[in-house]
Formats: C-alpha cells, sequence, structure tokens
C-alpha cells in the first residue's frame, strides 16, 4: 500500500480556507449526500437497481431473479424508495417498480466507471 505524504509545514493559508468554506454545501445538504451513498453502500439495493435498468419490475420478479425472499426485496425497495431513487406504480393488484430518474443511472454508471479504471 502507498504511503500518503504528510504536510509539515504550519501555515494556514487563510484565503484558501475561506475561498473552500463558502463554497461548501450546508452541513444538512452533506448528511442528506451521505445518506444517499449509503443507500449505494449496500450489494441487494445495487443488484435491485442493476435489474431496473433493464425492465420495471415487481416485488416477485425482482425476488426471483435475485433468489430472495419477497419480504427482504420489499424491504429493500422500502430503502430504495424513500431515498428517492425508485418509484412504483399499481396495475391492480400488482406493484410495479421503476427507476426513479436518470440521476440515479447517472450515479451508479460514475461509480461502475471509476470501479472499472
Amino acid at each position: 500500500m502507498k504511503e500518503v505524504e504528510v504536510c509539515n509545514c504550519t501555515t494556514i493559508h487563510d484565503d484558501i480556507i475561506n475561498d473552500t468554506k463558502d463554497k461548501l454545501p450546508t452541513d444538512e445538504i452533506l448528511c442528506d449526500l451521505s445518506d444517499l451513498f449509503k443507500v449505494f453502500g449496500d450489494g441487494t439495493r445495487i443488484k435491485i437497481i442493476c435489474a431496473l435498468f433493464q425492465h420495471e419490475m415487481c416485488v416477485c420478479d425482482i425476488a426471483a431473479l435475485l433468489n430472495m425472499s419477497q419480504s427482504a426485496v420489499s424491504h429493500q425497495l422500502r430503502v430504495l424508495k424513500t431515498a428517492k431513487l425508485v418509484n412504483n406504480r399499481r396495475d391492480g393488484k400488482v406493484v410495479y417498480y421503476s427507476l426513479a430518474d436518470d440521476h440515479v443511472k447517472r450515479i451508479f454508471d460514475q461509480g461502475l466507471s471509476h470501479v472499472l479504471e
């Protein structure tokens, strides 16, 4: 593992600090962003997102595809829905899930591109 270089200077660059401080999002926004990335931090949720790239699917289909219980899939879908990453629509007794918008695919694709570098 490559060792990290440590700065040995004691000079504080106030101009850089002040400029950066003014450009940082609020703590509330950063907390929301952190929560979003936590949602992406679960392998099962990533698989569900990947499946929904291909087709709108119901819980039964996702459970069969991932070899999981419907209850476990429903739980993960609830997390994804709370994070505004998936939407659902009812067709009779069946509830279908899909990605909320193109942002989800772009976030995923950027992460995948980084991993594959």
